[in-house]
């Protein structure tokens, strides 16, 4: 008894231990990477006016914060990017939901659902701005548009991969077809709407990028636009930097939930 309590220490202090090493290892290959972004950029190896380094971010950094301009940018995109998210993760599932519950429906709205999917979003946008007007309302929208055709077609395939023989045995207990989704469906779908939610993560941040970059005169997004146009590089560069950062957060907040809902099952 005493041998395997030994050896369960010893397996979690490894594991521990390899989870320490590999957090480690990520810090130290991205120093490494700014570090040689920064000798290569001072020794002129790289133009620093066009790919900028560490040192000229950080000064367009404190540059927006001296300003007070780079809380309220990252803000605002912050707000858009976590609308659009909640807004095409629900509504996409409901619609997968919908499509789930009536066979008629899906094959129905199948060949609209492909050619949505395969339709450039951003051709939308210009319409949207005339439907919605220009501002929040319009970046939220192409979010919606660009995230939620992926979360419908990822939740409904979840959906149906789940193990017939096990609807069949519910309905021979005269499960009705909401019980069978409560109960069966959507606890046995657990996996794909979390890949699903991560996803949607990574085309939320380009949904209002990109939406910003046609209406917005706040955000990351019009900050890299605005840059470009006045060719403050640096700032279009530290845009993409917070933006890595801000979308990494996010997907680590995915993984939370994630391990909180594998827990409780």
């Amino acid at each position: 008894m005493i041998d395997e309590v030994k050896e369960h220490s010893l397996y979690i202090s490894n594991v521990e231990k390899r989870k320490r090493e590999i957090v480690f290892t990520r810090f130290l290959i991205l120093i490494l990477i700014f570090a040689l972004w920064e000798i290569l950029g001072d020794l002129k190896i790289m133009d620093p006016f066009l790919t900028s380094t560490p040192s000229r971010m950080w000064k367009s950094l404190l540059k927006l914060y001296s300003e007070g301009a780079l809380f309220n940018n990252i803000g605002i995109t912050c707000i858009e990017t976590i609308f659009g998210f909640l807004l095409s993760t629900i509504l996409g599932t409901l619609i997968a939901i919908l499509l789930w519950w009536s066979d008629f429906v899906c094959k129905v709205l199948d060949p609209y659902i492909v050619v949505l999917n395969a339709l450039p979003k951003i051709a939308l946008a210009p319409i949207i701005i005339f439907w919605v007007g220009n501002g929040i309302k319009a970046i939220v929208v192409v979010t919606l548009l660009i995230a939620i055709v992926v979360t419908i077609i990822s939740v409904l395939n979840g959906f149906k991969e789940v193990d017939t023989d096990k609807i069949k045995l519910l309905r021979t207990f005269g499960a009705s077809k909401l019980q069978i989704l409560i109960h069966l469906i959507i606890p046995s779908s657990v996996p794909t709407l979390v890949s699903a939610l991560k996803i949607n993560v990574g085309l939320s941040w380009v949904g209002v990028i990109m939406g910003e970059f046609l209406v917005a005169k706040e955000g990351l997004g019009f900050l890299i636009i605005y840059g470009g146009q006045i060719s403050q590089l640096d700032t279009v560069m530290l845009s993409v930097i917070i933006l890595s950062v801000l979308a990494y957060v996010m997907y680590e907040g995915v993984e939370f939930v994630e391990k909180r809902l594998i827990l409780r099952r």
